[in-house]
Parts: structure tokens; C-alpha cells; sequence
């Protein structure tokens, strides 16, 4: 029964170590990434709409990201998403395609994304610990209620801690990975 319990929350862990990558993804480095305009809506049929439902997004080179919206009516909209969106990108359209040069960025601005790194990791670690302490306290009430043996009580409790220390290994992995990426010049 209660090994439910620890499934479950490790299937929470396994979320929020995506979600977290997720948003890393999402975070400008030097390299052009298709996931860095994940965020980007564009205003397109009279409803916002992500980019990647209105055309396909592709980096042929490191520092250029190409949008080919699948309607070319779209082409001026997708270019003005990119252009509001807080990514300080300058897009380029030719009626067809949309072009973005990825500048490289300066050093001020890779401090201030190393901080926001930290910043969503440490988001994650919390989420992580959240999940130990919601199952713990879970633990605690079977084993006050005598359906759990102090033993297995305790067990339990290591296994846990095991686990949470586990996920919160792969997010610091991530975040050494990501810091590591957006620190090369």
C-alpha cells in the first residue's frame, strides 16, 4: 500500500525534473535552440497561439533560428512575437521565412542567466523536498494509525530520502550543465 505512495511521488519527482528541464530549455544561451521560442506566442485567427502551432522552428546553425510559418499570411505576426517577446531577439522576415540572428550574449547578461539558472533550480529543489515532506508526513499518520510498524516506519523514510536525494542530484546536474552552456563564449 504504501509503496503506492512512494511510485506516485516519484512520478511527482520525474515531473518536476521535466519541468524543470523544460524551463532550462527555455533560457537563451550562446547556441540557437528550437526550445529557446517555446514561450512565443503569436496572435494568429483571432486567438494567441504558441509558435510551434503555426509553423515549423529549426536551427540550421548555431547562431540562426529559422521559422517557416505554414500560412505565409502569418509571417508578419510570428516576426512582431518574436520581436515583443522579452528574448531580445531582432527576427528578420522575407515574406517567407522569418530569420533570427542569436547575438552572442555579453558577459553581464550571462551573470544575470546564471542567476535565474540558479534561480529555477533551486524552484525544483524545493518542489522535490515538498514531495519528501508531504509523503513523510504520509508515513508518519499509517504509522500513528498502526498500519504501518515503526520499522517499516523508518524504512520507509530512509527510502525517501534516498529518492529525494536522487532527483535532487539530476536537477543539480542540470543546472551545472546549463550554467556550464551558457557560461561558454
Amino acid at each position: 500500500m504504501i509503496d503506492q505512495h512512494v511510485t506516485k511521488a516519484e512520478e511527482r519527482m520525474k515531473k518536476i525534473l521535466e519541468s524543470t528541464r523544460r524551463e532550462f530549455a527555455s533560457i537563451r544561451s550562446g547556441k540557437a535552440s528550437p526550445a529557446l521560442l517555446d514561450a512565443v506566442r503569436v496572435d494568429a485567427y483571432g486567438q494567441t497561439v504558441p509558435l510551434n502551432q503555426v509553423g515549423t522552428v529549426s536551427a540550421p546553425e548555431a547562431r540562426l533560428l529559422v521559422v517557416q510559418p505554414w500560412d505565409k499570411g502569418l509571417v508578419k505576426a510570428v516576426s512582431r512575437a518574436i520581436q515583443q517577446s522579452e528574448l531580445g531577439l531582432n527576427p528578420q522576415d522575407d515574406g517567407a521565412l522569418v530569420r533570427i540572428p542569436i547575438p552572442p550574449l555579453t558577459e553581464e547578461r550571462r551573470r544575470d542567466m546564471v542567476k535565474l539558472i540558479a534561480k529555477l533550480a533551486e524552484e525544483g529543489r524545493v518542489h522535490m523536498r515538498q514531495v519528501r515532506h508531504d509523503l513523510n508526513k504520509e508515513i508518519k499518520s499509517l504509522e500513528h494509525d498502526h498500519d504501518l510498524s515503526e520499522d517499516d516506519a523508518k524504512r520507509l523514510t530512509l527510502e525517501v530520502q534516498k529518492l529525494t536525494d536522487r532527483y535532487v542530484a539530476l536537477i543539480d546536474e542540470l543546472l551545472k550543465k546549463k550554467t556550464a552552456e551558457v557560461m561558454e563564449v
